[in-house]
């Protein structure tokens, strides 16, 4: 600035008493530009300043660092004035922020490092201290990578040791039921699960799964063909070719006869012909004797061989005369095999009505009734039908009964709540309800009630545990 004043010196001249200063005109133009520039540097040199300790502030830790920024406070405002350059916007006292203490509010000494007072007065959430200041505004942070996994646990087996599995048996009942109208022997369809109530020795059953099937069969055609009275064999061939006359592509059927013993004269096959040629060949029986017994056990002994639902179709007078087996040990084993259900037909059934109630004929009366109650215990227990047809009319209707059954029938399959397997045998209850769980009703066109029947086994018996 010395050198101002020295021109100042060498080009002022003074009016004694006046006090006047007069320059020339090349020294007041030299002292108006000094003038506007030292204004000018005075007034950018505070934003210089400014700006310089915010950029330090924010870019001291990286881009995790806190951002300073001005608030205006709602009741300060711009004034502006006209000027010669035109409109000039200035800042009202109202509008600068108070100094904090220490080094001031924006930087120390060289500009670099915040005031400790700034430290003391910036809350750390962010927000003014009061109603006009500095805010802080917290940077974005960034997402930091999600750690690796840790790696998976390897388990070894002891040296000599191989995997072992862990297999766990649940016990699995299937119940084929049959619904059938009693006047027509039709089969009733269009049932749904909850129609069905499984009773277990009395407990109910939950069933978890329910198809209707309607497919080939695998059945044994056993027919009784002993020397005693040709209405018997008369009865039994007729009853056998309205079977055989009914079978279907896909059938396997077997034959097989008995008198004293048992002979094996077809095997399984789906010729058709065959099995009626074989029946056909049926004409002059060897003995009299009749071994039911012995004759149904080797039936169900071969046959639990076979996988799969099978049947029995047997045609006898259900008389037996010379077997081993007795009728407790065939009982037993019929609840002991699986999967099989006995269909049984009575011959005999217009003899014994011709000679009913004559002289001498009371004690053969007994014994064929206690003939159909066997032949009846036998479908049941296994939950097939028995027929006493007495006319020869009446078994083509009985055998399309008997194969509606067969091949139409309602399979349910459930855990039982019992699941020991302890080989006792279990008595199975199979009712038919309506959708509020009372006994189902079928009514023909003219609300006449029709009576039905549902046709089951009535039980197994569990699997005996292996020690």
């Amino acid at each position: 600035m010395g050198w101002i004043f020295r021109i100042w010196d060498y080009d002022a001249n003074y009016v004694e008493g006046v006090g006047e200063m007069r320059l020339d005109r090349y020294s007041r133009r030299l002292w108006l530009g000094w003038v506007v520039l030292s204004l000018a540097c005075l007034a950018v040199a505070p934003l210089g300043a400014q700006s310089g300790t915010g950029q330090e502030s924010g870019s001291d830790n990286g881009d995790n660092g806190p951002v300073l920024v001005r608030k205006q406070h709602p009741a300060a405002g711009t004034q502006r004035s006209e000027g010669p350059g035109g409109t000039e916007a200035q800042q009202s006292p109202a509008s600068v922020p108070p100094t904090a203490g220490g080094a001031g509010s924006g930087s120390g000494a060289g500009g670099a490092n915040p005031g400790a007072g700034d430290d003391q007065g910036l809350p750390e959430a962010g927000g003014p201290a009061s109603d006009s200041g500095e805010i802080v505004v917290p940077r974005l942070k960034r997402k930091q990578d999600a750690p690796p996994a840790p790696p998976a646990a390897v388990v070894k087996n002891p040296p000599g040791l191989g995997n072992l599995t862990l297999q766990v048996e649940v016990p699995e009942v299937t119940v084929d039921v049959g619904v059938l109208l009693e006047k027509t022997h039709q089969f009733v369809p269009n049932l749904k699960p909850v129609n069905f109530a499984v009773y277990e020795d009395g407990q109910p059953q939950k069933v978890i799964r329910f198809k209707r099937v309607e497919a080939p069969i695998t059945a044994l055609l056993l027919c009784e063909f002993a020397s005693t009275n040709y209405q018997f064999v008369y009865d039994m061939r007729n009853a056998a070719f309205s079977f055989a006359q009914q079978l279907r592509p896909q059938d396997y059927v077997a034959l097989m006869t008995f008198d004293l013993r048992t002979q094996i004269v077809t095997d399984f096959t789906q010729d058709k012909t065959q099995i009626l040629s074989a029946i056909n060949s049926l004409t002059i029986p060897g003995f009299s004797e009749r071994n039911l017994f012995d004759a149904l056990y080797e039936a169900l002994d071969r046959l639990s061989v076979i996988d799969g639902q099978k049947y029995i179709v047997l045609i006898a007078s259900g008389r037996d005369t010379f077997s081993r087996i007795t009728l407790d040990k065939i009982l037993q084993k019929i609840r002991q095999t699986p999967e099989v259900t006995i269909f049984s037909i009575s011959t005999g059934g217009f003899l014994r009505a011709m000679t009913e109630g004559r002289r001498g004929g009371a004690r053969m009366d007994v014994n064929y009734l206690q003939a159909d109650n066997q032949m009846q215990s036998f479908a049941r227990m296994t939950g097939g039908m028995f027929f006493a047809p007495r006319f020869e009319a009446e078994m083509p209707e009985d055998f399309t009964a008997i194969n509606d059954a067969i091949r139409s029938k309602y399979e349910l399959v459930y855990h039982p709540t019992n699941s020991r397997q302890d080989g006792t045998f279990r008595k199975i209850e199979v009712q038919l309800v309506d959708d509020e769980g009372r006994p189902m009703q079928f009514q023909d066109e003219k609300h006449h009630t029709l009576k039905y029947e549902v046709i089951y086994r009535n039980g197994y018996r569990a699997q005996q545990e292996v020690e």
